[in-house]
């Protein structure tokens, strides 16, 4: 009986040490700070090395490729995020004050002269985050004023509540749950005034209850795609698309305060889209351009996958995604987007503009991806694993 007993007994702590030893090594699969850093070091260096933009153009072209356009945002935006942590964050800081700084921290009016757009243009506030992360920083006056004007006149001049025409001044297409929302969050942060976060919660929930697909947990792109169907006759849900929703959940939590009456409507709704996206990952890692067809996209898609990554790295570090739960995802993901950087740090694989999906090519590059990467890069880089 007693033999039994330590036989027992025996086995039940070389089962517990077994355990801890698979979960020791699951965790250090990630790579540890110093390589992460060498990484996103090199993915923002090359970046830098290859940045440039648009002075001119047609307003449609400046909105995409302009200094101040949303493309060139979420790199500023990645970047920001690094420098903040980054041992090198002196010359990405040095970097992004010279970009706002030549652009006068100006949010772009690209669209004021045509009526379908003018100053509401969600897109046209992604910069405006950039400015106010600058601002909690270093505090310069020039550096949230612009910013805090459009947001005012926008909130004095509310945009029409039906979304189905289809025109801009409304969050029309998911896209813009990243471009503008957070914004205002950020002002209410900064100003305290809780206006902000009011008027945001009612332009969001429009758009969620136009957009947002309540059986599989996801948002279309827009109301093109409400009857659309891929060739596997399932709908057209777009991978970048709904990483944009749930990377600007991400930066509307992060400062809307923890008492916010409106917090556990996004805290929710981020864990409900992060449970139904963490489903559809494919078993290298990547999310695909269609995230209920890959077969018919079957090449990797960075940037959507950086967007998912930077929200589960964000979920578990803040305790909305259990760790155990949704580790494997990121960690997968996290080395999914590794194999996609090249040797001198250019990010590949990464869908061009766009609305929906497409096929993507290993050489197709553009900013917002490597912004992504940053961002996911970081969130990663702040785990307390």
């Amino acid at each position: 009986m007693k033999i039994n007993t330590i036989v027992c007994l025996i086995m039940a702590c070389s089962i517990i040490n077994l355990s801890s030893e698979c979960k020791a090594q699951s965790i250090t699969e990630m790579p540890d700070r110093q390589t992460l850093q060498t990484t996103l070091d090199k993915v923002a260096d090359w970046q830098l090395n290859h940045f440039n933009y648009s002075k001119a153009g047609s307003a449609s072209y400046l909105h995409d490729f302009g200094i101040d356009s949303w493309t060139n945002a979420t790199l500023y935006l990645g970047m920001a995020e690094w420098a903040a942590v980054s041992d090198n964050g002196t010359k990405y800081y040095q970097w992004l004050t010279k970009i706002g700084d030549d652009n006068n921290w100006q949010i772009p009016s690209n669209f004021k002269d045509i009526p379908r757009y003018g100053l509401y243009h969600a897109d046209e506030l992604c910069i405006g985050q950039f400015y106010l992360n600058m601002y909690s920083v270093f505090k310069k006056k020039e550096m949230m004023e612009s910013a805090l004007n459009r947001a005012n006149w926008i909130m004095a001049n509310p945009p029409s509540s039906d979304l189905a025409n289809g025109t801009k001044p409304g969050w029309t297409w998911c896209d813009a749950l990243f471009m503008a929302p957070p914004v205002y969050a950020q002002l209410s942060q900064l100003t305290g005034n809780k206006d902000y976060p009011e008027f945001m919660d009612q332009q969001f929930k429009l758009t969620y209850n136009y957009l947002y697909d309540k059986e599989y947990k996801l948002f279309f792109r827009d109301n093109r795609f409400f009857e659309k169907r891929e060739a596997n006759g399932k709908k057209v849900f777009w991978g970048r698309g709904n990483g944009w929703v749930v990377a600007g959940l991400v930066n509307i939590l992060k400062t809307l305060p923890v008492d916010s009456k409106f917090r556990p409507f996004y805290e929710n709704l981020f864990s409900e889209m992060v449970g139904a996206l963490v489903g559809l990952q494919s078993e290298s890692g990547f999310w695909h351009a269609s995230l209920l067809d890959p077969n018919e996209y079957p090449s990797p898609e960075t940037s959507a996958t950086a967007l998912i990554a930077y929200a589960l790295a964000y979920g578990i570090n803040t305790d909305l995604l259990n760790k155990d739960q949704y580790f494997p995802s990121l960690n997968k993901a996290w080395k999914a987007l590794n194999s996609a950087i090249a040797e001198d740090g250019k990010l590949g694989w990464v869908q061009p503009i766009g609305a929906d999906p497409k096929q993507v090519t290993e050489d197709m590059t553009a900013v917002y991806g490597v912004g992504a990467l940053l961002l996911a890069g970081t969130e990663i880089y702040k785990l307390n694993l």
